[in-house]
């Protein structure tokens, strides 16, 4: 009988070891594997220059077609629950934004041509401020904004 853990085992150093042989020969660069990351935007210290490095831009127009549910009083800033969803056509990418926090470039999500514009996620918050959702749409960048007080600090707090 042959043991699965063995198995297991070789599948996983070949194709390691394909893989290793790949990178060492040059077809594969860990540049191309690796997916495209904003860091200005994710190193930002305010809301403004986190959104020129995302977008090109910190110009939005508040809209009613960007809807974003948060608590309004989070017992733990560790975890506080986020969801955004939209209304607009053509929708590009959902970014969310907590003003309050150092970084506060939380996440910002591409959304595929056929994509039902929603996303949800849990969020770390430093001190009470507002949770920004930030909708890229083929017309231009909406957004909305929902206060959220925060009993203890999710931060290091």
């Amino acid at each position: 009988m042959i043991d699965a853990k063995r198995r297991i085992l070789l599948k996983g150093s070949l194709g390691a070891g394909a893989i290793g042989v790949a990178v060492t020969a040059g077809l594969i660069t860990p540049s191309t594997v690796l997916a495209a990351w904003p860091e200005a935007a994710f190193k930002a210290t305010d809301p403004a220059s986190a959104l020129k490095g995302l977008l090109g831009t910190d110009a939005t127009e508040t809209s009613d077609q960007v809807m974003i549910k948060a608590p309004d009083i989070a017992e733990n800033g560790a975890v506080v629950p986020v969801t955004v969803e939209s209304s607009a056509e053509g929708v590009k990418s959902i970014s969310i934004i907590a003003s309050g926090n150092g970084t506060p470039l939380i996440a910002s999500f591409e959304l595929g041509e056929n994509a039902a514009p929603f996303v949800s996620t849990r969020i770390k918050m430093a001190k009470t401020a507002d949770v920004v959702a930030v909708v890229q749409t083929d017309a231009g960048i909406l957004s909305a904004a929902k206060p959220v007080k925060v009993t203890i600090g999710g931060c290091g707090g």
